[in-house]
Order: C-alpha cells, then structure tokens, then sequence
C-alpha cells in the first residue's frame, strides 16, 4: 500500500516562508511526476507546482513563479515545496501528488496526500 503524507504547513504572516514535504512510502518500485496542488475555501483545486521523475523539469503556476520552488530527492522519496514571499491569497490546503508504479511492469497510478493546511495572516 502507498502512501503520501504531507507536513508542514502551518500559521505564517504575509512575507513569511514555509517549507512544505511529501514523504512516499509503502511497496514503490519508481515514482514518476510529482506535484504539489492547492484548494482554497469555495474554490477548485488547482496546481502550484509540478517535478518531473529525474527532477530537471518544473513547471509553476503564474502565482508561484519566482516566490515557489519544488524539489525532490528520489533516494528518500520525497519531494518538497519551498514557499517564500507568502501571501494572504497562498491560503489554503496543499496537496501533494506522485504518479507512483509499485512494480516494474505496473502502470503508473495516482495518488494524493491527506493534505496540509498553510494560512498566511496578513
């Protein structure tokens, strides 16, 4: 069973920073794409930040960019969200996602952390 548990997150005034981590674990053969996605209160879930399976590939929504950084380091199948300049508008429950494949001829399957709640006071 794979699992992603996300920590964190937490109360932080405006220009503050926190790093959020995504930590894999259960019967994993390779994880391929991760992802770090948000949902604010009466608004969709949308996506921050994504990582590809070597790490030399990010792409940040226009909200993130400059202030956002995502990394990951496979060996500890983790991957982290650098969050920097926070602002009242970051608030809301992030979400980590990792295309995962629990063996070597499996497809890769989606799976989501529980989520960790970032408020940014303003």
């Amino acid at each position: 069973q794979v699992q992603l548990v996300e920590s964190g997150g937490g109360l932080v005034q405006a220009g503050g920073s926190l790093r959020l981590s995504c930590a894999a674990s259960g019967s994993i053969f390779s994880i391929n794409t991760m992802r770090w996605y948000r949902q604010a209160p009466g608004k969709q879930r949308e996506l921050v930040a994504s990582i590809s399976s070597g790490g030399s590939s990010t792409i940040y929504a226009d909200s993130a960019k400059g202030r956002f950084t995502i990394s990951r380091d496979n060996t500890k199948k983790t991957s982290w969200l650098q969050m920097n300049s926070l602002k009242p508008e970051d608030t809301a429950n992030y979400y980590c996602y990792a295309s995962i494949m629990t063996m070597k001829s499996a497809p890769s399957l989606n799976y989501w952390g529980q989520g960790t709640q970032v408020t940014v006071s303003s």
